[in-house]
């Protein structure tokens, strides 16, 4: 017999692990228009062995930093519209601190996995950075969808209400489907894939240790 579905909370406060990752964001996205091109040089999320006439290259801060820069308006919007709507009840239901630890290895796993990948294709002469919270999002959807699993979520596009364990399964499948096959270049979908990793593993460990996750 399994304990019951832990109930959405409704407030209108932002948590301030949220908060935090919503201001930081943002603040650097104004960087960005300011400053322009050195901030993604630096601190994007770069192959390992790119030459330097290139790229300055892989540095180890770059496994955190790629993830509060953004390519656009609408890639800073989306990225945190979805922190905003499941990282709160996540952040409500275990608390700031332990939110804080899952929300970082998630975004550092999706770098890391997301560093292999590029390192292949940076051999094949395919070179580029990588930058977005999408790694820590995904992590963050796949949390909702495991301690929520039964909630009823509402999708924009299209506007179809769907049970979140589904459709934390779907966007999955559907990440993988575009990694392997290549659909959508330009998205880092094995980050995606690896924040989600990352966070699955954490959950079931901290299961084990953690009472109010079981």
């Amino acid at each position: 017999m399994y304990p019951p579905e832990p109930a959405v909370r409704r407030s209108p406060a932002l948590p301030p692990v949220v908060k935090a990752v919503l201001l930081l964001n943002g603040l650097v996205y104004l960087a960005q228009q300011v400053i322009g091109d050195p901030l993604a040089m630096h601190f994007a999320l770069w192959p390992l062995g790119v030459p330097q006439e290139i790229a300055p290259g892989f540095q180890i801060w770059q496994l955190l930093t790629y993830s509060v820069l953004h390519g656009n308006l609408l890639h800073l919007f989306t990225n945190m519209f979805a922190m905003w709507m499941f990282g709160m009840q996540i952040e409500y239901l275990w608390g700031s601190r332990l939110f804080a630890v899952y929300y970082l290895i998630c975004v550092l796993g999706a770098g890391l996995v997301q560093l292999v990948v590029a390192t292949l294709a940076a051999e094949g002469g395919d070179i580029y950075p990588t930058i977005g919270a999408s790694g820590g999002v995904f992590g963050v959807l796949l949390a909702f969808g495991m301690m929520f699993p039964n909630q009823r979520i509402v999708l924009l596009f299209p506007p179809i209400p769907m049970k979140a364990k589904w459709f934390v399964i779907l966007y999955g499948a559907f990440e993988l489907y575009a990694g392997i096959t290549g659909t959508l270049s330009g998205v880092a979908h094995f980050a995606h894939l690896g924040g989600m990793l990352f966070g699955l593993v954490l959950i079931l460990y901290w299961r084990r240790q953690v009472p109010r996750l079981r």
